[in-house]
């Protein structure tokens, strides 16, 4: 009796399957969205890091030299200051608003015109991981010993120099691990992509339970993607942790 029971759950699930995954191909809706997923992440992941160093690198300047500078009221200073501002302004606005609603805004307002909605995400969460990787370097950058600064000048390196080829450098190596983690987080963000259209793995499991009216398969299906992926990168970052333990000693 038993056995029949077994049996007969396995065949249901079976047709399950075949209806959520085999009929019509929708398994190829799971792949496409899997592959603009993971577009979207990385080009936005690029698009952090730039951001990133360039706000971490104004802001920790401003923060290093701007009582400094604030005596000889150069144009430089104030060039700096208003920089500085503005990106606390980016920060501010970037962090203290939900990452959904900033894709909105990019995709019905600031990108009205465009059709490219792949584009218009990758600029959306671009920006908006600029402002997590920012503080991010920026405690990296604060960390950094004054004696780096004063070895740059040694060798003959300007400020900028400096920053460029010996500060930021190990700034990005301490803060790592956090980085990696951002853009884990990242990737799990990008799951939001479907309030503007786009197919990316959730919207491709919505679309499967639209289409055969069953939830429990297409939703276990996109879990499991998320959650090998994630697994996948947590075991990238540890690796790596473990590396820069040992090139320390």
């Amino acid at each position: 009796m038993m056995f029949d029971v077994i049996g007969q759950w396995l065949n249901e699930q079976r047709e399950l399957f075949i209806l959520n995954f085999i009929d019509e191909s929708r398994w190829k809706l799971l792949l496409t969205g899997l592959g603009n997923t993971l577009l979207i992440t990385l080009f936005a992941t690029l698009i952090g890091i730039f951001l990133g160093i360039i706000v971490a690198a104004v802001r920790t300047t401003y923060d290093k030299n701007g009582e400094a500078m604030a005596f000889h009221k150069s144009i430089g200073y104030y060039v700096l200051k208003i920089a500085n501002v503005l990106c606390k302004l980016y920060l501010t606005v970037m962090r203290g608003t939900p990452v959904v609603v900033q894709l909105l805004i990019a995709y019905f307002i600031i990108f009205a015109s465009s059709d490219n909605g792949i584009m218009v995400a990758i600029f959306a969460f671009g920006v908006n991981s600029g402002a997590y990787v920012a503080e991010i370097l920026r405690g990296g950058i604060m960390s950094i010993d004054n004696g780096q600064f004063e070895a740059g000048r040694s060798l003959g390196f300007n400020y900028l120099q400096t920053m460029i080829y010996i500060v930021i450098p190990q700034a990005i190596k301490t803060a790592l691990p956090s980085l990696l983690n951002e853009f884990i987080a990242l990737l799990k963000e990008t799951s939001v992509a479907g309030y503007v259209g786009l197919v990316d793995i959730t919207k491709a499991g919505a679309i499967i339970r639209g289409r055969t009216f069953s939830a429990f398969m297409p939703l276990i299906a996109v879990a499991l993607v998320y959650l090998i992926l994630v697994t996948l990168l947590t075991w990238a970052v540890s690796k790596i942790e473990r590396r820069l333990r040992k090139s320390e000693r």
